[in-house]
This record gives C-alpha cells, sequence and structure tokens, in this order.
C-alpha cells in the first residue's frame, strides 16, 4: 500500500496489513525468510486486531445496552405518569368518602334523633288519657299474675256482651302501693284499650 493513503492508520496497523499483503502475494522465491522483528509485529498486530474486534462487540453490545436503557427510561416516565394519575384518583376518592363519611355520621345521628321522637311519640300517645278505663271493687290478687288475660276473659262475661274480634288491651296496672293488708279497699285498675 502507498504510504501517502495510510498516514492516518496506526503505526502497528500499517505493519499488519504490509504482513497479510506479504503473505496474499508472496514475492519471488529468491526473497529472504522474515526477519524475527517482523514475526514479532504480525503476531503483535494480530493480537491488536483481535482487541480492536473485542472493542467493536463491546461497543455494539454498550450499544444494546443503551437502547434498552432508553426504552426502560421512557417506560419509567410513562409509569410515573400512571402513578401520579392513580394519585390524583386516589386523593379524589379520599375526598369523596370524607364527603360521604360526614354525611353518613349526620345521618346516624338523624336515625338517632328520629329513633328518639317515635319513642317519645309512643310514650305520649301510651300515656294518653282518653282510651283508660278504670275499674273499681275487684280484689286485690284476683288477677293473678296476668292482668291482661284476666281483664279480657272477665270483662266480656260481667258485660254479658261477646266482643268480636276480642278485647283488645295495650296495657293495664293496679294504681298506687300494694295494699298490706286485705281489709283495706283494693286499688283500683286502669287499662289501655286499643
Amino acid at each position: 500500500m502507498p504510504r501517502g493513503k495510510t498516514a492516518g492508520k496506526p503505526a502497528r496497523q500499517l505493519l499488519f496489513s504490509e504482513a497479510l499483503r506479504q503473505q496474499k502475494h508472496p514475492s519471488t522465491a529468491d526473497s529472504p525468510p522474515p526477519s524475527h522483528d517482523t514475526m514479532s509485529d504480525n503476531a503483535h498486530g494480530v493480537s491488536m486486531d483481535h482487541i480492536l474486534q473485542e472493542i467493536s462487540a463491546v461497543g455494539c453490545k454498550l450499544e444494546g445496552v443503551d437502547t434498552a436503557m432508553t426504552a426502560l427510561t421512557a417506560e419509567t416516565r410513562s409509569m410515573r405518569l400512571e402513578i401520579a394519575g392513580f394519585q390524583s384518583q386516589i386523593s379524589g376518592l379520599d375526598h369523596r368518602v370524607a364527603a360521604v363519611e360526614s354525611q353518613v355520621a349526620l345521618q346516624t345521628d338523624r336515625d338517632q334523633e328520629v329513633l328518639y321522637l317515635r319513642s317519645k311519640l309512643t310514650d305520649l300517645e301510651d300515656r294518653s288519657r282518653r282510651n283508660n278505663i278504670r275499674f273499681l271493687g275487684f280484689p286485690e290478687g284476683i288477677e293473678g299474675t296476668d292482668i291482661l288475660s284476666y281483664l279480657r276473659d272477665t270483662l266480656p262475661k260481667l258485660a254479658h256482651i261477646i266482643f268480636d274480634p276480642p278485647l283488645e288491651f295495650q296495657r293495664a296496672h293496679r294504681l298506687g302501693l300494694k295494699r298490706q293488708n286485705g281489709k283495706d279497699r283494693p286499688r283500683p285498675i286502669i287499662a289501655c284499650f286499643l
């Protein structure tokens, strides 16, 4: 090879290319055998060529790694965007859940208030005196343990009336404290009819 064309190549590579050229185009048979320096330069050139091939292979692998890193970076960015979207959705859901919880707490308070008012209304209706009837003259203790059953059975017999449907009482009880001796006047029975 002419020297002018290979001036930019390193010296070792020049030697290696000249050695290859000589092997491909051997000179006449009367050329002298290569010297020891030429052989070591050839071996050194071969090892340098091998190193250059290795470096080139490593460069190709690094390009593949660089491509993979670029793809990984893009995927990481998209995952960050998705996570940011999820965080905003979760934040919105937190606000909605807080609003629902406050409404449920208000509703629970309202429900408790309604239950209290219903019980109070029922109590007021039950204590209304317009449906109460007072019965006098029944001996103390004649009703036994169930005063409602006693009145349900006894009143139709005393009035000589058959009630259809039968009488319904909401409650019945005797007024006042229990008499200690049987000589005192018996307590009246108050019954609330439905």
